[in-house]
This record gives C-alpha cells, structure tokens and sequence, in this order.
C-alpha cells in the first residue's frame, strides 16, 4: 500500500517515527511493520539520534494488528508482525511513545515496547485480545506485567478494562498526560539525547540488567565498573571542566 509508511523527523537529535496506516487506523500489518524496523534501525545508525520518540498519524496511535493477516497466521508470520514493535523494545537507544490516539491490541503492545508512555488528551489503551477471541502475543503478558504488576495486568488483559489517558496515569501505564503529546515526548527525549550517546546506551543498559537483580551488591558491582569508565571519558572532562568553569565565575 502506497499510503503504509513510517516517516521520520529528526529534532534536537531525536527522531520522531510516526507510523501510518490511515486507511486502517495505523494498524501494524507486515508491510508497516517491516518498515517501522527499518525507520528504528536507522535512527539507530544514526550518529545525530539520541532517543527515539513513537507516534501515530492522527487521530489514532495504531489500532492493532491487521486482522486479515492474523485470521491465516502461522508462527512465522506472527513473528514477523511483531517485529516491529520487538524492534523498539530492543531498541539500545531510550524510547518514548507519544500515544495520541486509541493504542489497541498490537498498538498496546507498541506503547508498552517504549522505555516510557506519554498520553494525549485522547489516548486510550484497549488490549481487546480476549474480547476478538486471539490470544496475546509478541511479549505482551511480560510487558503488562511488568509496567502495571499482576493485578492491573489481569484488569486490562482477562476482564477488559479500556482506559483513558487520566486512568493510564493513575494505573502508572503512563508518565504523564500532555495536550500536545508529541511536543512533550520530543521535549523529554531531548534531554537523554543531549547526554553522550554511548554513556546513555550503557546507562539504558544497565537499568534492564539490574531491574532483574535481587541484590543491590549486584548492582554496584555492574555500576561501580561502567562508573570508572565513564569517568575516564572525554565527554565527561569536558562537561566537568565547564560546570568547574562556572562555578568559578560565580564565586
């Protein structure tokens, strides 16, 4: 379909990836998928990008999966379907989805691959699998899980409660709610890509590693190593000679 894209705009070294499916309200079929890869892959080539930032073309974020596609889906294809979204959760770069609109079933799936959700005024989270009669996939009952504990988890994936962008703040399915969701996201995203690209994929990294660690000796252990070296950096001579700089001029 000509009109299935992923267009990115970088800003402040963010880029911005807005997936668009118009038609069908930016549901996440193959070809949207495929291309949503290769638009987060780029971004991560990309030595200017320092955070990634999701949205959907008005007025939704992304309706789902493509329930064409799905009713002959075997695993494989499933796989493929979900590659988009995998390749934001796995993305080294920080990631923050500017949900705009309805983020239902896959596009749920998108919200929660992000590091952190903002909501516009009309967002709305809907898991809807159960209630299609599908079961969930790409990884959804760990994200939701792990975003909203046990109980939220079952409230909106077993007993199907859509919420809206107040109930996503008060459940903590989102950081924030912002009338312009996007500006908001790109002004947040900005602040991680302003830091050292390289010291904000470990740090990234190190928060996945040490949130499955049960022991803080653990992760200071993790820390204290990644500490060392960054103080070793240039970047951060540089940045320490500055703010010694203007300490000393304001005394």
């Amino acid at each position: 379909m000509a009109d299935t894209a992923v267009r990115t705009e970088i800003t402040d070294r963010v880029a911005v990836l807005t997936v668009s499916n118009p038609e069908r309200r930016n549901a996440m079929n193959i070809e949207l998928s495929a291309k949503l890869v290769d638009a987060v892959r780029a971004a991560e080539g990309d030595p200017g990008v320092g955070a990634i930032v999701i949205t959907g073309e008005e007025p939704a974020f992304c309706a789902g999966g493509d329930l064409a596609e799905l009713a002959t889906a075997d695993p494989a294809t499933l796989r493929t379907v979900y590659s988009g979204f995998l390749a934001v959760a796995e993305s080294p770069l920080p990631t923050i989805a500017a949900v705009n609109g309805a983020a239902v079933g896959a596009g749920l799936n998108l919200a929660l691959a992000c590091d952190l959700r903002l909501a516009g005024p009309r967002a709305k989270f809907d898991a809807r699998f159960l209630q299609l009669g599908l079961h969930p996939g790409g990884g959804y009952t760990w994200m939701a899980q792990r975003v909203l504990g046990a109980q939220g988890a079952a409230a909106i994936t077993l007993f199907g409660e859509a919420v809206d962008a107040a109930e996503a703040l008060r459940i903590g399915l989102v950081h924030r709610v912002a009338d312009d969701v996007v500006a908001a996201a790109v002004e947040m995203a900005g602040r991680a890509a302003a830091a050292p690209r390289d010291l904000v994929i470990t740090t990234k990294a190190t928060l996945r590693l040490t949130a499955g660690m049960t022991s803080q000796a653990d992760a200071v252990d993790v820390e204290v190593r990644a500490q060392a070296e960054s103080v070793r950096s240039p970047e951060f001579r540089e940045r320490l000679a500055a703010l010694q700089a203007r300490i000393s001029r304001s005394a």
